[in-house]
Order: structure tokens, then C-alpha cells, then sequence
């Protein structure tokens, strides 16, 4: 039998072989994901496969709690959805590469990933992220963003491609290595054919989207790559390039905390959407599908 995206008590019901009136009590007791639609109970399919994958890792429950930490990758949606949304999750945002090391070792409980393969191009590979070993990995779709170079208002250096970078009058900031931004640097250098060694970088690193943005808008440098949303809020010029995938990725049992189903539910609300769209740069049309569940 198929089942539909979002389910109906009978159909959830039927799907893990248990009394519409069981379902009931467990929506009562707020201890099953579900949503109302126009006061209808809905259940989405995916979310019930976490949830019941989920109990039935007896030896996760009982490992140690995971600090209510948000790391990994800056995003400026996210930020704001996160403090809008009352979570109460504490935000170390220093890069993917950072967030999965964090995730492994058990310091955070979100965290935002957007790391290109510098090789094939292709974003969030578990494997390749150095997550491939986690059994109870789960990676949530937040938006596809769009990233590009950020450049100084009016672009007065005339930076319209990715090889006037290597001009001698080009300063370039880049992220830390290990950053999402660096690793797509990367690769749409080598899809080009040019060496990112031969790049002038400036003296630093910079940490996050706005750190980024603010050392082009304060001519510490002439262009970085970044999102959208990072341009518009510092005035800065956007050269678009590429189009990626930003994920949260969380052990299983993390799904079902109240920090991270308070920012999901967030995310489908009026004002979520009149943010991502004023931001810019943002598809959010499949907010909250499961990308992996190990």
C-alpha cells in the first residue's frame, strides 16, 4: 500500500499498526509529529519514518544529552529564524566543516552544512562531509541559496567573471578552510580551469557572511564569495554563480527535541516566507524534507 505525504489518523494509524485511538493519546501527549491543517490532524510520512526509526534505537535513548548548540555554517535565514522562533539554541557558526566535527563529538545538536565536493561538485555527500559513519544521521532541507560574489556598490573594479579575480589589482577574502564557501570556491575555480593558489588573498580569513560582506563594503577587499541575502543587507553588488543546497543535519533523536520542531514549524509560517523573500536568494519550497535518514 502507498501512502500519502501527509497522512490521516486512519491512514497513520494503519501505517504502524496501531488504534486510531492510540494515535489520539499520543497526539495528546504531544509525543508523535504531527501538524492541523484547518483543525484536521495531518501527519507527514517522513517525519512518522524518523519518529518511529527513532524508537526503535533503544541505546540512543539512553546516551548522553546533546547540548542545545547550533554550529556549522553561517546563514542568514536561519540566524534570524532561529532567534524569531524562541528555540533557545545557542549559535557557533564556524563553518561546516567545524559543525560536522562538533555533530560527531557530540557538541551540537544542529548543524548547518553546505559543503561542496571540490571535485565532482556535488553538495552534502554524507560520506564525503566525514559523516558516512553515523548510523542515526538525519539531514533536513532548509533552502536552496544562491551564492555568488559579493562586490563593492557600482562594482567599480569591473568584476564580471570569476577570471578577473586573478587580476594583480584583485583582493580577494575568503573563508576558513573547511567553510562551505571555500569548498564551492574551489570547484567553480577548477571548473574553470583556474588555480586557486594563484588567487591575491587578503591578510585574513574571514568568519561568517556578514564578516565577509563588511571587509568589501569597508574595501579591506574588493570581492569574496557569498550569499545573496549577504549582499542586499550590506548594499553590495551580487554577481550570481551557483545555486546549493542548505541542510541541517542532527542525530535521529534530535528531530523530535522542541528547539529543532520549533524552528521547523517556524519555517512554515507566513512571516518565515516574507523574511526568506525579502532576504533574497532563497527557494524555500521544500523547507523540511528529509534529505538522508541513515
Amino acid at each position: 500500500m502507498s501512502y500519502h505525504e501527509l497522512m490521516t489518523t486512519a491512514e497513520v494509524g494503519d501505517y504502524l499498526r496501531l488504534r486510531q485511538r492510540k494515535i489520539y493519546e499520543l497526539v495528546k501527549h504531544q509525543a508523535i509529529p504531527c501538524t492541523r491543517v484547518t483543525g484536521k490532524l495531518l501527519f507527514p510520512r517522513q517525519a512518522i519514518e524518523l519518529w518511529l526509526h527513532n524508537h526503535l534505537e533503544g541505546d540512543m535513548a539512553a546516551s548522553r544529552p546533546i547540548p542545545e548548540v547550533l554550529a556549522g555554517s553561517h546563514d542568514p535565514l536561519l540566524d534570524w529564524a532561529v532567534r524569531e522562533a524562541d528555540t533557545d539554541l545557542a549559535q557557533l557558526c564556524h563553518g561546516s566543516g567545524d559543525g560536522v566535527r562538533r555533530l560527531l563529538d557530540g557538541r551540537a545538536m544542529l548543524v548547518g552544512l553546505h559543503l561542496t565536493d571540490p571535485e565532482t561538485g556535488v553538495g552534502n555527500n554524507v560520506v564525503r562531509c566525514g559523516l558516512g559513519g553515523m548510523r542515526d544521521l538525519v539531514l533536513i532541507h532548509w533552502a536552496r541559496r544562491r551564492q555568488g560574489l559579493l562586490l563593492q556598490p557600482g562594482n567599480p573594479k569591473g568584476i564580471h567573471a570569476l577570471k578577473d579575480l586573478f587580476r594583480e589589482d584583485i583582493v580577494v577574502v575568503r573563508r576558513q578552510p573547511g567553510a562551505g564557501a571555500d569548498s564551492l570556491l574551489r570547484w567553480l575555480l577548477r571548473e574553470h580551469g583556474l588555480d586557486v593558489d594563484a588567487l591575491r588573498n587578503a591578510s585574513h580569513t574571514a568568519l561568517g557572511e556578514d564578516d565577509l560582506a563588511l571587509d568589501v563594503r569597508e574595501n579591506r577587499a574588493d570581492c569574496g564569495l557569498g550569499v545573496e541575502a549577504a549582499a542586499r543587507r550590506h548594499g553590495l553588488d551580487f554577481l550570481p554563480l551557483h545555486r546549493e543546497s542548505f541542510d541541517l543535519a542532527m542525530r535521529r533523536r534530535s528531530f523530535f527535541e522542541p528547539a529543532v520542531q520549533a524552528l521547523l514549524t517556524f519555517g512554515r509560517s507566513e512571516a518565515f516566507q516574507q523574511r526568506a523573500g525579502s532576504l533574497g536568494g532563497y527557494d524555500i519550497g521544500e523547507l523540511g524534507k528529509v534529505r538522508y535518514n541513515a
